[in-house]
C-alpha cells in the first residue's frame, strides 16, 4: 500500500465515529483528475495547432475554423449543468470516467473526419463528453480539502485547462508537422484513455468518503437531511455578478489560446510548429498566472473574502492594458514582453471566481452552482471570445481583432465591482439557508 498509508490522521465526524485520513490521498485525487483535465484540454485545444492544415487542406474560413472551436464550448455550455444534476445523483466518478471515454473516443472520430462537417459532427460530441468534467471535477476535489485552500486549489486545478491547451497546441503543433495533423488528434485520445484507466482503478466513491475534509462531512451531514431550492442558483444578485465576472475573462483568454498559434504563423511568419510552441510558451504563462494569483488571491483575502471581487478587477485591468499595447506595438522584444505579461495576468480572476461561487452557494448544490458558473464561462468566454475573434479576422485582419479582445475586460470589472457591493447580502442568503438546513 506504501505511500497511501502514511501521515494517517483520525478524524471524527458529527456522529462521533473516527475516519482515518491520510495526507497523500487529496493529492492523488487531485493529481489524477488534474491529469484528466489536460487530457480534456488537449483534445480540446490541438485544434488550433492543426488550423493551417485545415484551412490549405479544406480551404476553410476563419469563422468556419472557429466555429469548430466554438461548437464545443457551446456544448459543454449547455450541457454543464444538466450533467452536474445527474453525476450528483448517479456517482461523480462514474460520471468523471464516462465523461473522458466520451470525449477520447470523439477525439478518434475527428482524426478520421474527411470534411468539415464531419469534423463538427465530432467536435460536438467532444463537448458532450467534456460538458461537466471541470464542475463535477472540482466538486470532488474541495470536498478532500480545506476551504480556506478554495482560491488556491481551484485555481490550480484549473490551470490544467491551460497546461492541457499548451501540451495539445505545442505537441499537436509537431506531431501535425512531422506525421500529420490526423495523427495529431489520436495521439490525444489514447493519453485521455490511459488516464481514464488510472482514474478507474485508483479513485473510488468509498476512498472519497474516508478521506474527506472535516469541514466537507459536516456538508454531507447537511446534505443528506436538507437540500437547498436550486432556484437559490439565480435569485442570488451576487452570484449572478460571481457568474459573469467569471465568464467574460474567459473571453480574452480563450481567444489567446485558439489564435494565438496562428497570429505567430501569420504577423511572425513562423512555421506551424514554432508558431504552435510559441504560442505554448505563453499558454504556460496563463496557467502559472492562474495558480500564483489564486494562491496570492486566498492571502490577500484571508480574513475580508469580500476583497476577492476587487482583487480579480484589478488582475483584469493589468492584463486589459498590457494586451492592448502589446498587440499594438511594433514587433520585437517589447512586444513579446507586454504580450507575455498580460497572457500571464489574463486568467488570474479563475480562482477567484471560483471560490466566491463556492461562497455563494449552498453546499448542498454547489456541484449546479459550478455547473452554470461553467455554462457562462463557455458562453461568455470560451465560446464567444475565439468566435468573436474569428468573424473580425475575417474582416479585419487577426492582430487588429486580438488587440480590440481587451475591450471586453470592460464588462467583466463592471460586473465585479457590482458584486462586490451585493456580496454581504449575498453571504447573509447562503447563511440563511444554513439556518434553514438545521432546523
Amino acid at each position: 500500500m506504501g505511500l497511501l498509508n502514511t501521515a494517517i490522521a483520525p478524524s471524527t465526524t458529527m456522529e462521533g465515529t473516527t475516519r482515518e485520513r491520510t495526507r497523500a490521498y487529496p493529492w492523488l485525487v487531485f493529481a489524477l483528475i488534474f491529469g484528466l483535465l489536460l487530457s480534456d484540454y488537449m483534445s480540446r485545444q490541438v485544434l488550433s495547432a492543426v488550423f493551417p492544415f485545415l484551412k490549405d487542406e479544406w480551404a476553410l474560413s476563419d469563422s468556419k475554423l472557429a466555429s469548430l472551436n466554438s461548437i464545443v464550448a457551446l456544448t459543454v455550455g449547455v450541457l454543464a449543468f444538466p450533467i452536474s444534476l445527474l453525476a450528483d445523483r448517479w456517482g461523480r466518478i462514474k460520471s468523471l470516467v464516462t465523461m473522458a471515454v466520451i470525449w477520447s473516443a470523439a477525439t478518434l472520430l475527428c482524426a478520421l473526419a474527411a470534411n468539415y462537417g464531419q469534423m463538427l459532427g465530432a467536435r460536438f460530441l467532444l463537448g458532450v463528453g467534456e460538458a461537466a468534467y471541470g464542475s463535477v471535477g472540482l466538486a470532488v476535489i474541495l470536498t478532500v480539502f480545506t476551504p480556506r485552500l478554495r482560491a488556491t486549489i481551484s485555481g490550480a486545478f484549473l490551470s490544467g485547462a491551460t497546461f492541457g491547451s499548451v501540451i495539445g497546441v505545442a505537441l499537436g503543433g509537431i506531431i501535425a508537422t512531422h506525421m500529420s495533423w490526423r495523427w495529431a488528434f489520436t495521439s490525444m485520445a489514447v493519453l485521455g484513455l490511459l488516464l481514464v484507466a488510472l482514474v478507474r482503478v485508483l479513485v473510488t466513491e468509498s476512498g472519497l468518503a474516508r478521506h474527506q475534509a472535516d469541514e466537507a462531512v459536516a456538508e454531507q451531514a447537511a446534505m443528506d437531511t436538507y437540500r437547498a431550492p436550486l432556484s437559490t442558483l439565480v435569485t442570488n444578485p451576487a452570484l449572478l455578478c460571481a457568474y459573469v465576472g467569471s465568464g467574460l475573462p474567459l473571453f480574452v483568454s480563450a481567444a489567446l489560446m485558439l489564435w494565438l498559434p496562428s497570429y505567430f504563423n501569420r504577423s511572425h511568419g513562423m512555421a506551424p510548429d514554432k508558431a504552435g510552441t510559441t504560442a505554448a510558451l505563453f499558454i504556460v504563462l496563463m496557467s502559472i498566472g492562474m495558480i500564483v494569483f489564486g494562491g496570492l488571491t486566498d492571502r490577500l483575502s484571508r480574513d475580508r473574502p469580500a476583497r476577492k471581487w476587487v482583487i480579480a478587477a484589478i488582475y483584469c485591468t493589468v492584463s486589459g492594458v498590457l494586451l492592448f499595447a502589446g498587440f499594438g506595438g511594433a514587433s520585437g522584444t517589447l512586444q513579446f514582453a507586454l504580450l507575455g505579461a498580460g497572457a500571464l495576468v489574463s486568467a488570474g480572476a479563475t480562482g477567484p471566481m471560483s471560490a466566491l461561487v463556492a461562497d455563494l452557494a449552498h453546499s448542498s448544490v454547489r456541484a449546479s452552482a459550478f455547473g452554470i458558473g461553467i455554462l457562462a464561462n463557455n458562453i461568455l468566454g470560451i465560446a464567444l471570445g475565439p468566435m468573436v475573434i474569428g468573424a473580425l479576422a475575417d474582416h479585419i485582419g487577426l492582430e487588429s481583432a486580438l488587440r480590440l479582445s481587451p475591450v471586453v475586460y470592460i464588462g467583466a470589472v463592471a460586473a465585479l465591482l457590482l458584486g462586490r457591493r451585493l456580496y454581504p447580502a449575498g453571504r447573509a442568503m447562503v447563511t440563511a439557508l444554513g439556518a434553514a438546513d438545521s432546523r
